[in-house]
């Protein structure tokens, strides 16, 4: 599309946010608590907000961003059940008010997401290693992000095919880049 645009992860993307993202995934780190999660991803946040992705939008990039504030609510809100008013305030704090205009949520069963897990590969981090029940929450707090946000989010089925959600991820993309909305979070 010839946009200019910029790719970033949370946590991460910065010096400090990588080191944040490093506690916050560690599995030996099982004790920390809820409050203290919400306030390490803040943190991450408000370092890469202001050292990257805002300054890519003032000078017209459109940013993607793997994972943002919805994953604090669902995560953290839905899946730790802190105060979903206290994840606001500290979503408003670390973004000073920067949302995203468009979340792709690539929605998939817990069995699904369970298989794919133990094919990848690689060891669950400390959030992936939670249990069931969690991630049945954390999921379940997704799609009432979903719905509670309908204007922005679009819900990709995720056990479809990789082609399937490529066309589902176009279609969405090039529907906001014609309205010239380019503030967006995936996940």
């Amino acid at each position: 599309m010839g946009i200019e645009h910029l790719y970033v992860r949370e946590p991460g993307g910065t010096t400090i946010s990588e080191l944040i993202r490093a506690i916050l995934l560690d599995n030996s780190n099982s004790e920390m608590h809820a409050r203290t999660e919400l306030l390490l991803y803040a943190a991450a946040r408000a370092q890469i907000v202001e050292q990257v992705i805002r300054p890519a939008l003032i000078v017209g990039k459109v940013v993607i961003c793997d994972r943002y504030t919805d994953s604090t609510a669902a995560y953290q809100g839905y899946g730790r059940r802190l105060d979903l008013n206290l994840i606001d305030a500290a979503i408003r704090l670390a973004t000073n008010d920067l949302q995203a205009d468009l979340t792709l949520f690539f929605d998939v069963s817990l069995e699904t997401a369970e298989k794919r897990r133990r094919t990848g590969g690689k060891s669950d981090d400390r959030l992936e290693a939670e249990n069931r029940e969690f991630h049945a929450r954390v999921r379940s707090g997704y799609l009432q992000l979903a719905k509670k946000y309908a204007h922005r989010f679009v819900t990709i089925d995720a056990e479809q095919g990789i082609e399937a959600q490529q066309q589902t991820v176009w279609q969405a993309v090039c529907e906001k880049a014609k309205k010239a909305e380019f503030k967006m979070e995936a996940f």
